[in-house]
């Protein structure tokens, strides 16, 4: 018969992997489909403006047997939306437009806008998690290409999207003019920064907005500053997963990137030479299929609605 410290040693262990198991059955059982919207308002509009209600969707990677997933955000469109604004890595699989089709069709007709992550560019591939810890990943085995430029047909010639990688546009939505800059993926240093101010000034001369808006897909703090010093009254980003695993009563142990970890989900302001500005991360749809789990992190859009500012 085992020794009382033995006992002891043996319930401590059975303990902790019971707990163990129970959390992962969680993570990769439940949570991961317990979808849902966080709602905020945010006063950065002109006085007298009407709310603007902008649905932010980000890190679909989308699979093609993904339906529980695709009926949810194609039920976004209930939200009735007055602008999209999708912040990349939509795609996890080489035939996930087929699941994102069926996901965003409902949204046709609505004013949006978007920018890539690498998974719009590259299928996910095995990776081991605990590199996160390391710092942010980093690409060490060939990838296999997606079709890129399907996407982006798909997002700006079917649903009328703007196209916001590396460039400078303009849209109406709700009464309002915006002006809209981004860039594709920071975290791959595919942004372009110096490419937006010469544009941005050329927009603004020839016609003035009620709203301007940042979109990128990694929140990097370089991007986040260039944006506020290029004027943007709010500011759009992903790629975080909002940590993905996240620890009850302490937040994201990861963020990927070099955001403060605080930051890492939801909505806060990003100040940068005295001048502040809403920043909302979104926490994102999906994950790798490598990596099929989410912990007090569940899947995410939200739903800001931009008001007059007091």
């Amino acid at each position: 018969m085992p020794s009382s410290p033995t006992r002891a040693a043996l319930t401590v262990l059975g303990t902790v992997g019971a707990v163990g198991a129970g959390a992962a059955v969680w993570g990769i059982g439940i949570e991961r489909y317990l979808f849902t919207v966080r709602f905020h308002e945010v006063p950065v509009l002109p006085e007298g403006a009407k709310p603007l209600r902008v649905l932010h969707l980000s890190d679909a990677h989308m699979a093609p047997w993904q339906h529980r997933k695709q009926d949810w955000i194609a039920a976004l469109a209930e939200l009735q939306p007055d602008l999209v604004v999708n912040t990349g890595d939509n795609m996890g699989h080489p035939e996930g437009l087929r699941g994102l089709r069926r996901a965003l069709d409902p949204l046709r007709g609505v004013p949006g806008v978007f920018v890539h992550g690498s998974n719009d560019h590259a299928a996910p591939t095995p990776r081991n998690p605990f590199l996160y810890f390391m710092g942010p990943s980093k690409v060490d085995q060939p990838e296999e290409p997606l079709d890129t430029e399907a996407l982006d047909d798909y997002l700006a010639r079917e649903l009328g999207w703007l196209d916001l990688n590396n460039r400078v546009g303009s849209l109406d939505a709700a009464g309002l003019r915006i002006a809209a800059f981004g860039v594709s993926d920071a975290h791959r240093d595919w942004d372009r920064l110096e490419t937006l101010p010469e544009p941005l000034a050329a927009l603004r001369a020839r016609e003035s907005a009620d709203l301007s808006i940042g979109v990128t897909h990694a929140p990097y703090r370089r991007v986040l500053d260039d944006f506020v010093d290029l004027g943007a009254d709010a500011i759009f980003g992903g790629h975080t997963h909002g940590g993905q695993v996240r620890v009850p009563g302490f937040g994201a142990l990861v963020a990927n990137c070099d955001i403060p970890l605080r930051q890492a989900r939801g909505l806060s302001t990003w100040t940068h030479d005295g001048r502040s500005v809403p920043l909302n991360v979104s926490a994102g749809l999906g994950h790798s299929i490598y990596a099929p789990v989410r912990f007090a992190c569940r899947p995410e859009a939200s739903l800001i609605t931009f008001v007059p500012r007091a």
